[in-house]
């Protein structure tokens, strides 16, 4: 079984190898990502997949560094603390990050992401 440790994990180390094609895979058909500190949306695997092929184009360049996980009571959720270090749109980045996700069936069904920058 495919935990939500797991998939989290694996966008992760997706990002870090910059499987840009990839990476939509790991979302269900109808999954939903929120940005709240922006406001932004991304709805089903299209989108993601548009949003996965700018980051590609614009060479993004990150790793994910100290890394915590939180697992919860609830079996489909995951909660993951991290802190991009890397390149985006040519400037060298630091961003923390929190993503809550559901996962179910080993797709995410919904994220949403915290970060500032």
């Amino acid at each position: 079984m495919t935990t939500p440790r797991r998939v989290f994990l694996r966008l992760l180390d997706g990002i870090h190898r910059r499987a840009w094609e990839e990476l939509p895979l790991l979302y269900a058909e109808d999954a939903v990502v929120v940005y709240p500190f922006t406001g932004a949306r991304l709805t089903g695997r299209t989108e993601l997949r548009s949003h996965f092929a700018a980051a590609a184009s614009r060479g993004v360049d990150l790793r994910a560094e100290d890394i915590v996980i939180h697992e919860t009571t609830d079996p489909e959720v995951v909660i993951g603390e991290f802190v991009y270090r890397g390149r985006r749109d040519g400037r060298d980045i630091d961003a923390p990050r929190i993503f809550v996700m559901r996962v179910r069936n080993g797709l995410i069904v919904s994220s949403r992401d915290y970060g500032n920058g």
